[in-house]
């Protein structure tokens, strides 16, 4: 744990335990994103699913590097992942991304995935408000973290037909938000 870091963190009047949760929790979410992400994806098949599979693995891959990015900044506020994955899994901040009813309608797995993109964007929109001002290198992350959500989000809303966002799929560069956490 970096004591002086808490400290800092503490004196602004953050509750270190309660952000500690949270970013336990959102790792949850992020670990078990990128697992359902990988069922999800292989069943995207089909021509409407093959259409959507590349966006749903560069988020899942990106889901993964959140999570990878965010374990450092734990520890260093003195926090701890449980030791049981399932206890993890447990206390994730977002509902598990199952596969749906009709694993083979490409629409029905594109609801499952926007609606992890928004859970995931509520989530680091609330760490943003909590640390803004305060705690930069936590805001920093969750900002970086935040700004890849949004544009899965977007990715995934345009395949439902809610409209055009502006934002272009990723070649071959993920996580190009969050990979200087990476390091």
């Amino acid at each position: 744990m970096a004591k002086v870091t808490r400290e800092m963190v503490e004196n602004t009047g953050i509750n270190v335990d309660e952000l500690l949760e949270l970013l336990v929790a959102n790792a949850a979410a992020e670990l078990t994103t990128f697992y359902y992400y990988t069922i999800l994806r292989a069943n995207l098949i089909g021509l409407e699913g093959e259409g959507i599979k590349e966006i749903a693995e560069t988020a899942r891959i990106e889901d993964r590097n959140h999570f990878e990015a965010l374990v450092p900044r734990i520890y260093e506020l003195g926090g701890r992942l449980p030791d049981s994955m399932t206890e993890f899994h447990d206390l994730s901040a977002c509902p598990p991304a199952n596969l749906p009813e009709k694993p083979n309608d490409a629409m029905s797995l594109l609801k499952v995935l926007v609606e992890a993109e928004r859970c995931a964007v509520r989530g680091y929109t609330y760490i943003c408000n909590m640390t803004a001002g305060k705690d930069h290198r936590t805001y920093a992350l969750s900002q970086a973290i935040l700004n890849e959500e949004i544009e899965h989000e977007s990715w995934f809303s345009e395949f439902l037909g809610e409209g055009p966002s502006g934002h272009f799929m990723r070649r071959g560069d993920t996580s190009p938000f969050v990979r200087p956490f990476l390091q």
